[in-house]
């Protein structure tokens, strides 16, 4: 591998005072290298995945549209905090005897 001596003789310095040798460093930087090109590799597969599946789906007719999507998301949250407040006054409630008697 030829590199420009100026570079060459930064980089020796630069390993050289971080106490780690310069192949050292060199494997250390390929390593760095070709683990970023592998995930992003993965992601633009999983990315790809996720479209190849999404596009079946929607040529299956397994779809809806965004404001069905809204609308199912607004009734679960809905009945999500109805059950917590049922919960709650289930919670505070007291269960036998009167106010003056938990005191």
């Amino acid at each position: 591998m030829e590199l420009e001596p100026e570079l060459r003789d930064m980089f020796m310095a630069e390993a050289a005072s971080d106490g780690i040798t310069p192949a050292q460093l060199l494997c250390d930087l390929m390593r760095d290298y070709v683990d970023r090109h592998r995930q992003t590799r993965d992601y633009d597969d999983f990315v790809r995945h996720k479209v190849e599946i999404s596009r079946r789906q929607w040529d299956a007719g397994r779809h809806v549209s965004n404001e069905e999507a809204e609308a199912d998301a607004a009734a679960r949250r809905e009945r999500l905090l109805q059950r917590t407040a049922a919960a709650i006054v289930d919670e505070l409630a007291p269960t036998t005897g009167t106010p003056s008697d938990l005191c």
